[in-house]
């Protein structure tokens, strides 16, 4: 998970709660930065977890970090007997990972990497919080991630942008259209997730004529650096 978020960002924010960990990016989507919620259940990584907050009131923990140095300092724990994360405080605040590696001795080989991170004040927490989803004409599964990187990555030869169409009717099309040249690629039968709204009733999408297309034109760099960064092959991936 840490592999595919440091493919997308240099720096974000880590969230902590007695619950659950939080990766969080919250560039402005809207000036063509990426943002990304992040949320892990602790029970499925940690066999032992403790925190402490600022306070009783708000126990949580904020922190900025680079996912790079974190990726890396995982992946010497592939064989590991054991890992261990704490927040410890070495000339700045820093995110200890000690590594206990497997020895042919009875003495144990332990790996410590800090990684520095900065504490994020209580003041700035609501920067965080988890975006809401738009209400959005079309919602359709993906095809397979390594197909349509393949074929993004043909394209990306021909245009700097791509034409995602999708209907509700499982289709969806990549299209590059050019002076020179115009490039379809049609996916069939993906299926559209069922949604609805808080209040209960069915999305607004649900009006729609299924045949009728919606469109949107990205910058294909973009959207081939997201298809690359997937490290952690998804059973089901959506857009909407």
């Amino acid at each position: 998970i840490v592999n595919t978020i440091a493919k997308l960002a240099k720096t974000c924010t880590l969230r902590l709660t007695v619950s659950r960990l939080y990766f969080i990016l919250s560039d402005k989507a809207a000036n063509g930065g990426i943002s990304m919620w992040c949320e892990l259940c602790q029970g499925n990584f940690f066999d032992e977890f403790q925190m402490e907050g600022v306070a009783a009131e708000h126990n949580e923990i904020y922190l900025e970090l680079v996912p790079e140095n974190l990726s890396r300092a995982l992946k010497t724990a592939q064989n590991a007997k054991a890992v261990k994360i704490k927040l410890t405080n070495k000339h700045c605040p820093c995110l200890r990972v000690a590594v206990e590696l497997p020895s042919l001795s009875s003495s144990s080989r332990i790996v410590t990497h800090d990684i520095p991170v900065g504490v994020i004040p209580r003041r700035l927490w609501n920067d965080f919080r988890e975006p809401s989803v738009p209400d959005f004409d079309v919602s359709i599964y993906l095809p397979v991630l390594k197909t349509m990187k393949s074929v993004v990555e043909r394209m990306k030869n021909l245009s700097n942008s791509l034409v995602i169409e999708a209907n509700l009717s499982g289709e969806m099309n990549l299209k590059i259209e050019t002076d020179l040249v115009s490039v379809t690629t049609h996916f069939k039968d993906l299926g559209n997730p069922p949604w609805a709204s808080e209040d209960g009733c069915q999305s607004s999408a649900q009006d729609r004529d299924l045949e009728s297309m919606a469109e949107a034109r990205i910058d294909i760099k973009k959207l081939q650096q997201l298809l690359a960064g997937q490290q952690v092959n998804p059973t089901k991936a959506l857009c909407s």
